[in-house]
């Protein structure tokens, strides 16, 4: 079975990899990322068949209401989960919001999204070596 793969809009840090794509790695889930919100919507138009969208409310280049609208022109019913500090400012037209600072939060999403993959790879993941 293919491994769910997600795309993740996030901000851009000089020298660094976005966090929330290596939270996502772990968990056995796969992860385009994509750095501005032009950038994202370019993404699911080359990748349309991501299992859903993972974007930083605070994502560069347009508003995240902007950056929603752009990603449901494509895929209608495309999961979307925002993500901001505080957790409690969504975008408006996301399928939920969490905050940043819940990690474990948003891959209980992730796994509601695809949860026969995502349950999977969990266990294959957590085995020990043979």
């Amino acid at each position: 079975m293919i491994r769910p793969c997600f795309l993740v809009v996030d901000k851009q840090y000089p020298g660094t990899i976005s966090a929330r794509k290596l939270v996502i790695e772990t968990a056995m889930l796969n992860v385009l990322t994509a750095y501005s919100a032009e950038e994202g919507i370019e993404m699911l138009h080359r990748f349309p068949d991501v299992n859903g969208a993972v974007i930083d409310t605070e994502t560069h280049g347009m508003t995240c209401q902007d950056l929603i609208a752009g990603l449901r022109a494509l895929r209608p019913e495309l999961p979307i989960i925002t993500v901001s500090p505080t957790g409690n400012d969504p975008c408006g037209g996301e399928t939920v919001h969490v905050s940043s600072y819940d990690p474990q939060d948003l891959l209980e999403q992730l796994q509601f999204i695809c949860p026969k993959e995502s349950r999977r790879k969990m266990e294959e993941s957590s085995d020990p070596p043979a």
